[in-house]
């Protein structure tokens, strides 16, 4: 009689749940692969077009750039070891800029270009500038065509103007009784006049911004000179406000402040001269609001000695008020459902610092914590983006 062979045994329950879990394993995995690549291929294919710039310690690569008129995207790459900035110029006149690109990272500035010569900033302002050459196109050819009458906007571009006189005033005001307390030696009271003068400032500094050269004596930060603080270049606010907060020291002061005195007086003569295109008075808002957004609300690096961020944000909020409220008649017409959502971010910006304010003013910025820094931050996005829809609205959005 034949033996049987005994029965096999069947797998353990444990080990069919491995080889089980293990296939399934393995096709989650495919798929992720699947669906990383797919992402990584639509990144690509979203970024092939711009163009890639990068900042060295004292050059950028390329220096001399090409791009066809209309929207234009520049990813800025950070090669050197301090914060930059990078800007678009027309003349004096800034288009775009980035600011504060820190150390091995990048930015991106999207930037919506007319046929022209354009010069380039690269990082220290003692740095060589570069050129960008845009190229017109058909599309370009045709918006140019198909702008709305200038006579539309006389009526706000001029109300402007006179914002800017005004503001102009007040600003070589409070920046005259800053500089006579420095000048009497008096710390004190130059520490008290330091964010009335710096608030008055912000309110034009949308539109200040605009006049490069002008704009980096008077507001730009040490961290773009070559030695810094100690850098003989470095005058204007921040200078003042290094002296008066950090060092607590009048000695040298007096020839910064008169200085800042006949700056500020130039500035609001060079304002009342520049031309304003329509298209830029909303634009100049929409830059101002999201640098705040971006940089200043997170870091507070803009009064880094003083803490006084918060007067300048509310100021910065004053401006951007005010071309809302000159634009409003035509967007009454053209946009009627975007002025309420326009409102009601202004009001939220505003309920946000309002939050913040003390018997004296304004918190100390150094006081804010992470939280209440990202509430202000996205208060300003909000606004921003949506002031970015007042030019369609109005038939400026040339290209």
């Amino acid at each position: 009689m034949q033996n049987q062979a005994p029965p096999q045994a069947s797998p353990p329950r444990a080990l069919r749940w491995a080889v089980a879990g293990s296939v399934i394993v393995m096709i989650a995995a495919g798929g992720l692969f699947y669906y990383a690549s797919k992402m990584a291929a639509a990144k690509r294919q979203t970024h092939h077009d711009e163009v890639v710039v990068n900042i060295h310690p004292h050059s950028c690569e390329p220096n001399a750039l090409t791009v066809p008129a209309g929207h234009a995207s520049f990813r800025i790459v950070n090669r050197s070891d301090r914060a930059v900035e990078w800007e678009i110029l027309d003349g004096v006149l800034v288009l775009e800029e980035r600011e504060n690109i820190a150390p091995g990272l990048s930015q991106v500035i999207n930037a919506n270009l007319q046929p022209g010569d354009y010069t380039i900033t690269c990082g220290l302002l003692s740095n060589p500038r570069g050129t960008l050459h845009v190229m017109p196109t058909a599309a370009s050819d045709a918006a140019a065509k198909a702008k709305p009458s200038l006579v539309t906007f006389i009526g706000p571009l001029s109300e402007f103007r006179v914002y800017l006189s005004s503001q102009g005033t007040a600003l070589i005001k409070a920046v005259t009784a800053l500089g006579q307390a420095i000048e009497a030696g008096d710390l004190a009271q130059a520490q008290a006049l330091y964010a009335p003068a710096r608030a008055a400032y912000q309110r034009l500094a949308p539109a200040a911004q605009r006049l490069a050269e002008l704009d980096n004596t008077i507001n730009a930060r040490a961290d773009y000179f070559e030695k810094r603080e100690q850098d003989p270049a470095f005058v204007g606010f921040h200078r003042i406000e290094y002296a008066l907060f950090q060092q607590r020291n009048l000695d040298g002061l007096t020839a910064v402040a008169q200085r800042l005195t006949t700056d500020v007086t130039t500035l609001k003569q060079q304002l009342l001269a520049q031309s304003l295109p329509p298209e830029q008075l909303v634009s100049i808002m929409v830059r101002n609001l999201n640098t705040l957004a971006d940089v200043r609300a997170s870091s507070g690096e803009e009064e880094r000695y003083s803490h006084t961020d918060l007067n300048g944000f509310a100021a910065n909020l004053d401006a951007a008020r005010k071309v809302v409220g000159l634009l409003r008649p035509l967007l009454g017409k053209s946009a009627a459902d975007l002025l309420p959502k326009i409102d009601s971010a202004v009001t939220a910006f505003d309920a946000e610092l309002n939050g913040l304010k003390v018997k004296d003013g304004y918190a100390s910025y150094d006081t804010v914590s992470a939280e209440q820094r990202k509430h202000i931050s996205d208060k300003a996005k909000a606004l921003a983006d949506l002031l970015d829809g007042i030019d369609p609205a109005l038939g400026l959005s040339g290209l």
